[in-house]
């Protein structure tokens, strides 16, 4: 395994209307203790997140219409030169170390993929929330449950202690996710590391599924602290904007498409039909503006089938091998 990372970090930004966010965002990029270089890409943004950008120098390219969240770091990785690259959202504030603990985290573990730190839970005007005296997390890892939903491990508990080891975690949430250029050139399909068939939301929980499928670990690294600003959380789905919950909707069934096999299938049952039964009918209710999700998902069938092949046919641990990842109660193992 190559050694991560030997020259600067790539640090990946996709934005889309970030005024409020994004300077925080970069100046704590640019004062990690390791050497970084900065793409961002945003997706015609109406704000001042382009005169941000500009004014902290980073290399920027500017869509003129919205091409989404998986285009846009796609854009920023491919062709380039790097060992590792840190795809980042605008709303997170890393602390001034983060960098250098999460490569060392990668170089340690064998096989290690992807790794990610603890994040800590920020509101809309860049504080850090706390309760009772104690910070909130916002997710030490990324878990997946057998009706599949994928949750962040540690979502809104009070840190106390509780996830002070390093430890193997299904996958990192795209806020900041950590990426060994190997893994991404070995899970790459065409020109896509995230499928770009997503738009947003759940390419993260997409791209861990195929890591794990391949043999990548994914390392949790609660030394490497960050802040993050939630803002779609799964209690909060009727305060969403149509278009977020439209994509949800459909990608739930995309990334099902592709990566479920049959010891998963058996160990999701009944749960993940039940669920889907309690979505459908949710949405028929309550959210018709969800309904063409389905339409597209149907449209995409022949797609998906031809990718679905090819994430099969080139896995590397068996169904056995997977099965015990999908679990009601947060799975995580030691390095």
């Amino acid at each position: 395994m190559n050694t991560a990372s030997r020259g600067p970090v790539l640090v990946s930004l996709v934005t889309y209307n970030d005024e409020s966010f994004l300077a925080r965002c970069l100046e704590a990029v640019q004062r990690q203790t390791i050497d970084v270089r900065v793409k961002l890409f945003d997706n015609d943004s109406h704000d001042g997140t382009l005169d941000i950008a500009r004014s902290y120098g980073v290399q920027l390219h500017e869509s003129t219409e919205n091409r989404g969240y998986s285009f846009g770091h796609n854009h920023n990785l491919l062709g380039e030169d790097f060992d590792t690259a840190l795809l980042l959202n605008a709303d997170v504030i890393l602390q001034l170390n983060y960098l250098e603990v999460l490569v060392g985290a990668l170089n340690e573990v064998e096989n290690a993929g992807m790794a990610g730190g603890k994040l800590y839970r920020m509101n809309t005007e860049g504080r850090q929330v706390f309760r009772e005296a104690f910070p909130v997390l916002d997710s030490t890892g990324m878990f997946f449950t057998p009706s599949q939903r994928h949750f962040d491990r540690g979502s809104e508990e009070e840190d106390r202690g509780q996830y002070d080891l390093r430890q193997l975690v299904f996958g990192i949430t795209g806020a900041t996710l950590l990426c060994r250029k190997e893994m991404l050139e070995d899970l790459r399909l065409g020109d896509e590391y995230l499928d770009e068939d997503f738009f947003a939301y759940r390419e993260d929980a997409d791209l861990a599924w195929r890591a794990q499928l391949r043999g990548w670990r994914a390392v949790y690294e609660p030394r490497a602290e960050a802040l993050h600003c939630r803002r779609v959380l799964p209690r909060g789905r009727k305060q969403l904007p149509p278009l977020i919950n439209y994509h949800s909707l459909k990608n739930r069934y995309l990334m099902r498409m592709k990566n479920l096999d049959s010891a998963v299938r058996r160990r999701c049952f009944p749960h993940m039909w039940m669920r889907d039964v309690g979505i459908l009918a949710y949405v028929l209710l309550f959210e018709w503006s969800s309904l063409p999700a389905y339409r597209e998902v149907w449209c995409l069938r022949q797609k998906f089938r031809q990718k679905r092949e090819h994430v099969q046919g080139t896995r590397r641990v068996s169904s056995d091998g997977i099965v015990h990842w999908f679990s009601f109660t947060p799975t995580a193992l030691d390095p």
